[in-house]
């Protein structure tokens, strides 16, 4: 099955984190796409901008599988979920987004992410990658869904290519 991750950060050295994190997962999963990078305004408290960008994943484990292992990797890069604030800065956030046709709500994690559909973020690096990709509940495609999120608020530019 193919999931594709979002990948965000905003302290330290983001787009090595990224890097490295996209080597770890490739050493376990292939990385069938790697989107640009992107530059967005934070939400939550006043930050540095995030950057952003989205990796398609082949996996044969069960998603919880993967995301075990996404927080780890998070925890290599320097992430202390116990210190940070609810969308304060982090080095390395990685977050499991949707999955072609899978729909999961499970106590750690539910998929589609609940609030893909809202975030300018992490539907830009994604619809790039997959654009036809289908949300299974709002049965539109993520390149349908990035046209109809306002840029109000929600500023993103596509910076480059990914790192590495």
């Amino acid at each position: 099955m193919e999931i594709l991750l979002g990948l965000g950060g905003n302290l330290g050295q983001v787009l090595e984190a990224f890097a490295g994190a996209a080597t770890a997962l490739a050493a376990r999963f292939p990385v069938r796409r790697r989107s640009s990078v992107y530059l967005s305004e934070p939400l939550g408290p006043p930050q540095p901008p995030f950057y952003n960008a989205a990796l398609l994943v082949e996996i044969t484990v069960h998603p919880l599988e993967l995301l075990a292992y996404c927080q780890a990797l998070e925890e290599a890069f320097g992430r202390r979920r116990e210190q940070e604030g609810r969308w304060g800065p982090r080095p390395l956030d990685l977050d499991l987004l949707l999955a072609p046709g899978l729909v999961l709500r499970h106590p750690q994690l539910e998929l589609p992410h609940p609030r893909l559909h809202q975030r300018r973020f992490a539907l830009l690096p994604a619809a790039e990658i997959a654009p036809g990709l289908r949300h299974p509940r709002l049965q539109r495609t993520l390149e349908e869904l990035a046209a109809l999120v306002p840029e109000e608020g929600q500023r993103c530019s596509r910076l480059g290519p990914f790192p590495g």
